[in-house]
């Protein structure tokens, strides 16, 4: 499950509560960074996706290009059947979450009950992240050295892609 459509719904739900208060100093990000920078948001997601490559969906979806063997498959899909099921559980409290949040935002000013939803949505989604993070620990052991030289190299090109990216996108920042 991609959990990016319901991020974006949180962010654009609290958006206009957030435009209403300034940010208090503790909340703003380090370094010059806006919290909304896609850029400060790449610096952090870096070392999840060093994990993330590794999830089960991700290893079957290259199952031919890694060689997996009929028993990695199995063991895979059973992680990944795994993850799901608690990932959509997690992922659905969210959403509710998010719908109640956005109601208690725009039927009136109580901050309180907009807090609440938030955090409870923000505490699910960080839910559906750590058995993402947990079900990628879980396949890495499932291949062998190859394999994982195979992924942490598709891995350090994707780095560099980024990275390239980051540069062009932002050329007059010193690198």
């Amino acid at each position: 499950m991609n959990p990016r459509p319901l991020l974006a719904a949180l962010v654009l739900g609290t958006r206009t509560l957030a435009a209403q208060q300034p940010t208090p100093p503790a909340m703003r990000a380090p370094m010059g960074h806006a919290m909304g920078d896609p850029m400060a948001l790449q610096d952090m997601m870096g070392p999840m996706m060093q994990v993330l490559v590794y999830t089960p969906q991700h290893l079957l979806a290259h199952k031919e290009a890694l060689g997996l063997t009929s028993d990695q498959v199995a063991r895979l899909t059973t992680l990944r059947n795994a993850a799901e099921t608690g990932e959509e559980a997690a992922m659905a409290d969210a959403k509710a979450h998010v719908r109640a949040m956005q109601q208690a935002a725009a039927g009136t000013l109580d901050t309180a009950a907009v807090k609440a939803h938030f955090e409870a949505a923000h505490a699910a989604m960080g839910k559906a992240h750590w058995l993402a993070l947990v079900s990628a620990v879980q396949a890495k052991v499932v291949l062998n050295d190859a394999q994982r030289t195979k992924v942490q190299a598709w891995t350090d090109s994707m780095q560099t892609w980024m990275e390239q990216h980051h540069r062009m996108m932002k050329p007059r920042e010193s690198h």
